[in-house]
């Protein structure tokens, strides 16, 4: 009985036991990881009266039901309503009104006995019966409101309709077959003479000049997302507190109105502030402590100077308005943090917070926030300064006809103790987190702590979340890519308390994201890109390539049965390609091994079984590699032919990028690392604090990267290269 009542909920809620792994080998879930999952989403697994309690109230509840919470319908679709009645209304005068965005209302009414019956069950003791019905409206693009009402205006039902473009927005240079390239950069990594110890959006705007100067249509960034003003070297982009709101670390202090008043440079002049700021920008990691000491006190003071801006605080006020419920959870959270923090109590995330503040909508949170109302602004501020600076950059690619310009990365989830669960505990499923089951790049498996949406909630709350999530992402950003697209269609589930490889798959609503994800992408004109690699259905690159998403195409994924690696001529247009990512080492770091050397000693390879393997697959790669690119005449005869006779230098470097640069994706995306020659990777997947991911700097001043000739010759050699591909 148990086992069936199970199976049934696995089914229910899209829990997949059988799935092919990222050697292409059919795998089953191990043992009991069915039940762990489900015992996560809230489910009575050890009590089987209470289960079947569960299974039942669940089903009963959608027939009481009248109509879903929300359709997601594509152009060409017939608007048809699924309604559940009780029998005894299915005779009864029903009207169907709809709402539109733009508050124009359209009414059609009815009988369900007039429509086709499609289903019908006992719920209760009463029967209930289900018909589609048709309606006879065309929906413009946007979010439409449905209402259920009886013939005397009792309203029985409220849904969302969604009306949504077939395919994600294609810039027309693009779509006529232009091929365009950019640079990729982790923003926190940009060194500058100017700079506070990292770079910031007066660096993005400096950068997006230089890299347009070269040629370049756009520069890609790291996420972005809101992190922890009281805990500045949680300092992951991938484990942010809120994916909705910005890292106040990348406001330029300097920019901000109100710098040059005497109380500001009182602070900015001191002998001791002088000489940290010359100790953050030297140094060859950030100190994200050390930044955030000496930009804290006086984001403070221009805070404090400003109050008597009124020009600045009715757009702030207006600001604050517009943020609503997300930002309003952002800045009380913050505030919160801060004075938990001063009192010398646990402050890192809501899960110690004192148990009447472990919840954003708490009544005791609203009296902190009313109490403390002054700090709760002051982190409303400092978004709304990084909100503008932000616009700023933006508008400077606008200014230089990038075609792309700004290109932000949407990270897979937030971290267990963020703003973003703390105001959302409904929707994540926080004794659970997002991962990935063995693959290439961590045999382990990984967990990267992120407590997944419950997509059962995201389909209750009309998508409502992830409806914002898109927006916030794509305004003023001319593309998006998606971390782990795969997200769109399944995640990798793994209960607390077990290892990465004892998870499974957790099937999500994916037609109706990718609906979503359209609607905002031509709402914002904002290319997106689907960063499709590890364990991935061939049917779901096939799905998001219909969808007018860009698939994610990295050189060294890119290879053959017999171990050749696909020349990039052959890549889909429709792509995005790259050599390396922030996972990845770089070129240098990957032809000497570093990454292996470094893997052995944190422990990620732990014994010769496991590492020995790799560095014969590496070196079998890199022959490969020399093989493609002599076949090709990227390189010269200067180079050898034999991998053991050939280092990593700077034509095999470059010949490497303009080899790319040949190719048929669309777009290509370049490491500035990389034209750098630098050799440290800025991410090890599956080290925390053994190595100093997310901080290592880049090794030149922007100032001077775009006066050496080597690198010029090389932007233009790439642009050269794009031009010609394009013909």
């Amino acid at each position: 009985m148990a086992d069936s009542i199970i199976d049934t909920l696995v089914q229910m809620r899209g829990i997949e036991t059988n799935f092919v792994d990222a050697w292409g080998k059919p795998t089953t879930v191990q043992p009991g990881t069915k039940e762990k999952l489900l015992g996560a989403m809230g489910y009575s697994i050890d009590d089987t009266e209470q289960l079947t309690q569960q299974v039942e109230t669940q089903i009963n509840d959608t027939w009481m039901t009248p109509i879903n919470p929300v359709q997601v319908l594509r152009d060409g679709d017939d608007v048809s309503i699924a309604v559940r009645l009780p029998i005894e209304l299915t005779n009864e005068t029903i009207v169907f009104s709809i709402t539109f965005e733009s508050g124009h209302c359209q009414q059609f009414t009815t009988q369900l006995v007039e429509h086709t019956l499609v289903n019908a069950t006992e719920v209760n003791g009463s029967e209930f019966q289900e018909y589609i019905v048709n309606l006879p409206f065309a929906l413009p693009h946007g979010y439409h409101q449905l209402s259920l009402q009886m013939e005397d205006g009792d309203e029985i039902g409220l849904g969302r309709l969604i009306q949504a473009p077939n395919a994600c927005y294609t810039p027309d240079a693009i779509a006529q077959g232009k091929k365009i390239w950019g640079l990729s950069i982790q923003l926190y990594c940009v060194r500058s003479a100017r700079n506070w110890g990292m770079g910031d959006f007066t660096d993005l705007a400096n950068l997006l000049h230089k890299a347009a100067d070269q040629g370049a249509d756009f520069v890609g960034l790291n996420p972005i997302h809101a992190l922890y003003p009281n805990s500045p070297d949680d300092c992951s982009p991938y484990s942010p507190s809120s994916r909705k709101w910005l890292n106040h670390l990348y406001i330029d202090v300097t920019a901000i109105a109100g710098y040059t008043n005497a109380k500001v440079q009182a602070l900015v002049t001191a002998p001791q502030f002088t000489a940290q700021l010359t100790h953050t920008r030297a140094i060859e990691y950030v100190d994200y402590d050390a930044v955030s000491d000496l930009k804290m006190p006086v984001l403070r003071a221009l805070y404090d100077i400003n109050k008597d801006n009124d020009a600045v605080q009715s757009e702030l006020d207006a600001f604050i308005t517009a943020g609503g419920e997300s930002l309003a959870n952002l800045t009380r959270y913050d505030a919160l943090q801060s004075h938990l923090k001063a009192q010398g109590a646990e402050y890192w995330g809501w899960p110690v917070f004192p148990e009447a503040f472990a919840s954003a909508d708490n009544p005791q949170v609203a009296e902190f926030a009313e109490t403390h109302s002054d700090a709760v602004r002051f982190y409303a501020y400092l978004q709304f300064i990084a909100q503008q600076q932000f616009e700023q950059a933006s508008a400077v690619a606008q200014s230089r006809n990038m075609i792309i310009g700004l290109y932000r990365d949407l990270a897979v989830g937030v971290s267990e103790g963020s703003a973003e669960i703390w105001g959302a505990k409904d929707l994540y499923v926080t004794s659970a987190s997002v991962g990935a089951p063995p693959d290439i790049l961590g045999p382990l498996g990984q967990n990267w702590g992120l407590p997944p949406m419950d997509p059962m909630q995201l389909y209750a709350q009309a998508y409502q979340p992830i409806i914002e999530l898109f927006a916030a992402n794509m305004r003023q950003s001319g593309a998006l890519r998606i971390d782990h697209a795969m997200a769109l269609l399944r995640l990798w589930w793994v209960t607390k308390g077990d290892h990465a490889d004892k998870g499974g798959y957790v099937y999500y609503p994916v037609d109706d994201l990718l609906g979503i994800l359209a609607l905002e992408s031509h709402r914002n004109q904002t290319l997106v890109i689907g960063e499709d690699l590890g364990t991935v259905p061939e049917e779901i690159r096939e799905k998001l390539a219909v969808n007018g998403v860009y698939s994610y195409r990295v050189f060294f994924f890119e290879q053959a049965q017999d171990g050749g690696f696909y020349s990039p001529s052959h890549y889909p247009v429709q792509s995005m390609s790259t050599l390396t990512i922030h996972d990845f080492p770089t070129l240098i770091g990957y032809w000497h091994c570093h990454d292996l050397e470094l893997g052995k000693q944190l422990g990620l390879y732990p014994t010769e079984e496991i590492l020995g393997p790799l560095y014969q697959s590496r070196h079998d790669n890199k022959q490969q590699i020399l093989n493609t690119l002599h076949g090709h005449g990227a390189i010269s005869n200067n180079v050898g032919h034999h991998v053991e006779h050939v280092g990593m230098n700077q034509e095999l470097n470059f010949g490497l990028q303009t080899h790319m640069a040949t190719g048929s994706s669309a777009l290509l995306s370049l490491q500035l690392e990389d034209w750098l020659q630098m050799d440290k990777p800025v991410n090890i997947p599956g080290t925390y604090k053994e190595y100093p991911n997310w901080k290592r700097k880049l090794s030149h001043n922007l100032e001077d990267i775009f006066n050496q000739p080597d690198i010029v010759a090389l932007a233009q050699q790439i642009n050269s290269a794009r031009i010609a591909a394009s013909n």
